[in-house]
């Protein structure tokens, strides 16, 4: 699988001819929540008063920034954006990524299925506004309120987290599950569940509190059976859950090591090669090499990572999500799949469960 040479070569002489865009310059400077809607191939700051409010015809440049050296930049797309405003917005977040050092984690979000890191921006939720850019304000439509998601964590030599319905028919006495309701991170463990899916658990619950709330979140561990208010008020009435046995979790395993697929991205050719590396996970920690830039396509289930090694040429770098793209749109997946980009060194509990001996 490759990016054409054509399309590599249109990729950066539109690069080129975009310039570096003014709103940009003063961004790696302030600290917190900035955001910038895409107007006639420009950016323009978006009111603090806005945050929150998306135009359904446009695309946004969203960068979070704390106070440590982490930061995340988010691309994101209405479900009526132009292809311009798309391409526009990807070409913005890769200037923003190089004045910032290439350290941000860059995520793709498209409407209707934006991450978790996302909605916790905006606690008062957000909402899509019909029309674009020369459309004007319309009717507002339905949007999110809050971060309110529900994990699955499975398996045995395999543990994957995965996210499900929100509700009590996702929950099993044999397996762990994490509800994360921003504020506050539910560990609940089944009774039947194996010390692995524990330890996991408690992995995934820890990343979320310290790598997307930057520590200000409680993590609970709740038992079966001593559920507190808020977890029955978000789930209703605990019913006589269902049993889950040791044969499901060999099957988790299974099903969990054809799942995902790992690759080399090389320019070599003039052309981004995307080389299979192995399709069997998890896979050796070694096979990251930090002089390349590799794709973790986990797309089955709704989700494309890109990592950069920190010795990664510019243009590997750069064309990360130009590969994502290729790789959602020619294996057919769905449009709104998510892709996380992933500079080494700022690896999430997420993504490193696709691989051994790494926790």
């Amino acid at each position: 699988m490759s990016v054409t040479p054509k399309q590599v070569q249109e990729y950066w002489n539109w690069h080129q001819s975009m310039g570096r865009d003014s709103c940009l310059e003063k961004a790696p400077q302030s600290l917190g929540l900035q955001v910038w809607r895409v107007v006639k191939m420009k950016l323009v700051p978006v009111p603090k008063g806005e945050f929150g409010t998306f135009f359904t015809g446009d695309a946004y440049l969203v960068l979070h920034r704390g106070d440590e050296e982490r930061s995340h930049v988010h691309i994101w797309h209405g479900e009526k954006a132009s292809t311009d405003e798309k391409g526009a917005s990807a070409l913005f977040a890769t200037q923003l990524d190089d004045s910032l050092g290439g350290r941000p984690v860059q995520h793709r979000e498209v409407q209707g299925n934006e991450s978790e890191l996302f909605m916790s921006y905006f606690p008062h939720g957000i909402k899509y506004q019909e029309g674009g850019v020369d459309s004007g304000f319309h009717k507002v439509a339905a949007g999110h309120t809050s971060v309110r998601r529900l994990y699955h964590v499975q398996g045995r030599k395999i543990v994957r987290a995965r996210q499900v319905g929100l509700n009590w028919e996702s929950f099993n006495t044999g397996d762990c599950f994490i509800l994360d309701l921003g504020e506050t991170i539910y560990q609940w463990c089944g009774t039947s569940s194996n010390l692995y899916e524990r330890q996991k658990s408690a992995q995934f619950a820890g990343s979320i509190r310290d790598l997307e709330r930057k520590g200000r979140a409680q993590v609970v561990i709740v038992r079966d059976g001593e559920e507190p208010p808020e977890m029955i008020e978000v789930l209703g009435a605990k019913p006589l859950l269902k049993e889950g046995t040791p044969q499901d979790d060999a099957q988790a395993d299974q099903t969990h090591s054809k799942t995902a697929e790992l690759s080399k991205v090389s320019d070599a050719t003039g052309s981004m090669l995307l080389t299979p590396i192995s399709s069997k996970s998890p896979f050796a920690r070694a096979l990251l090499q930090s002089d390349d830039c590799f794709v973790l396509d986990n797309g089955v289930c709704g989700k494309v990572y890109v990592w950069k090694g920190r010795g990664a040429n510019v243009k590997e770098r750069r064309a990360a999500l130009k590969v994502a793209e290729d790789v959602i749109a020619r294996r057919n997946y769905a449009p709104n799949t998510q892709i996380e980009i992933i500079p080494e060194g700022l690896e999430t509990a997420f993504f490193k469960q696709f691989f051994s001996g790494w926790n």
